[in-house]
């Protein structure tokens, strides 16, 4: 597994790797300083993580990766409902938070004044949008930790830094997503794999000091 400890993406597939019981070897890539010629061997189009190579063959995107696992190893923790229209609603809402969120998180994270300002009234809209659809449901799929949970969850590790540069507060504008995040993190996929969010706030500040600041 070709991976980063802070990318959204590559902990998506730790999450759902550790949800199956998978073993595993992690590959740390030096990001944004360099990319590794295994990382460009495997990953020639896109040049990025996370990569999971899988009987030496590579497997690319994040959601498309966790699929490809809930299909090889299909004896235990299902991340897809097998029923087809609630399978396809569940890809939806992954799509949607691949789309929606994380593009309008990351001018937040990395940007300031009104292009942040603007990025965070469109984040946060999207993420009301997320809150209502989960209404009172332990996750996304109902009763099962799924691929809708697993590809949102890395940004519930971000919702103090945007927090701090959006200066909001996630409880008042989404409280069960907050919630939510907070059942997450009991399951040892996930805490094991996320970083706490104060962690998470020193290593974007850093980001955003390079990138806005410098």
């Amino acid at each position: 597994m070709l991976d980063h400890e802070y990318s959204p993406p590559a902990n998506r597939v730790i999450i759902a790797l550790k949800e199956k019981g998978v073993a595993f070897v992690s590959k740390q890539e030096d990001l944004p300083n360099k990319k590794s010629s295994l990382l460009l061997e495997m990953n020639p189009v896109h040049k990025q993580i996370p990569v999971l190579i899988h009987n030496g063959k590579p497997i690319c995107e994040s959601l498309i990766i966790v699929e490809y696992i809930d299909e090889v190893w299909n004896d235990k923790s299902p991340l897809l409902p097998t029923d087809p229209h609630d399978r396809a609603h569940s890809k939806f809402w992954a799509d949607y938070i691949d789309k929606k969120i994380y593009t309008s998180a990351r001018p937040v994270l990395t940007t300031k004044g009104e292009t942040q300002a603007a990025a965070m009234k469109e984040l946060i809209s999207s993420l009301k949008i997320l809150d209502a659809e989960l209404g009172d449901k332990p996750y996304f799929g109902g009763k099962t930790f799924g691929i809708t949970d697993i590809a949102l969850v890395p940004l519930y590790s971000r919702f103090y830094t945007l927090e701090k540069f959006g200066n909001l507060k996630m409880n008042e504008e989404c409280p069960k997503l907050v919630a939510w995040g907070e059942r997450c993190l009991e399951r040892e996929s996930v805490s094991t794999t996320l970083h706490n969010q104060y962690e998470t706030y020193d290593f974007m500040l850093e980001i955003w000091k390079k990138l806005v600041v410098e």
